[in-house]
């Protein structure tokens, strides 16, 4: 006789392989199409392909489920990522745009802090980062030369890049672990 218990079981929605978020026929990150060509191309490529996995582990939960923490005292949560990101990119373009850095989205520490479980936060919290996503994406899109130094400090275009890929990397490494805490789902 089995035990009860309240960790979720273990599942994924892919049927080809088990460690798969889903089939590669159903994954948007899969592209039938040669690999990019060149730095740049590939350097975003990667870029979108981790923000379309945090979207992914994000994707058909309440909000309840998207605020949920991870383990206290940490007040990681899935909401809190997207959250953070959304400051994150909002910061990033700070540093290669001449002028005073431009205000906290959410306040010092809000990313995480103020990711509750309210429908208008998560609304919200999309929508903050598909704006600020775009915002950095046009300001560097301006400086195709990846060796280009930009902002007081000088930073690379290429370094830019990397880190953004890096940070994202990093949170859907974090919401691999989050979303499996929620309801079990694993997955690439």
């Amino acid at each position: 006789m089995g035990t009860m218990s309240d960790e979720p079981q273990r599942w994924t929605q892919a049927t080809v392989y088990s460690d798969m978020w889903v089939d590669p026929a159903d994954d948007p990150r899969e592209n039938a199409e040669a690999s990019p060509e060149g730095e740049l191309a590939t350097l975003r490529d990667y870029l979108k392909n981790y923000r379309l996995t945090l979207l992914m582990k994000c994707e058909g939960l309440s909000a309840e489920q998207l605020a949920r923490r991870s383990v206290p005292p940490s007040t990681m949560s899935l909401l809190g990522l997207l959250r953070h990101l959304a400051e994150v990119e909002r910061d990033w373009r700070g540093w290669i745009l001449p002028g005073d850095p431009l205000p906290k989205l959410y306040g010092p520490g809000g990313d995480f802090g103020g990711a509750v479980a309210d429908q208008a936060v998560v609304d919200a919290a999309y929508a903050d980062l598909a704006r600020e996503q775009a915002a950095t994406d046009a300001a560097l899109a301006e400086h195709p030369d990846l060796s280009v130094r930009l902002g007081k400090d000088a930073i690379a275009v290429r370094d830019l890049l990397v880190h953004r890929i890096e940070e994202y990397a990093r949170h859907c490494g974090h919401a691999d672990l989050l979303r499996e805490c929620v309801d079990g789902r694993v997955g690439q």
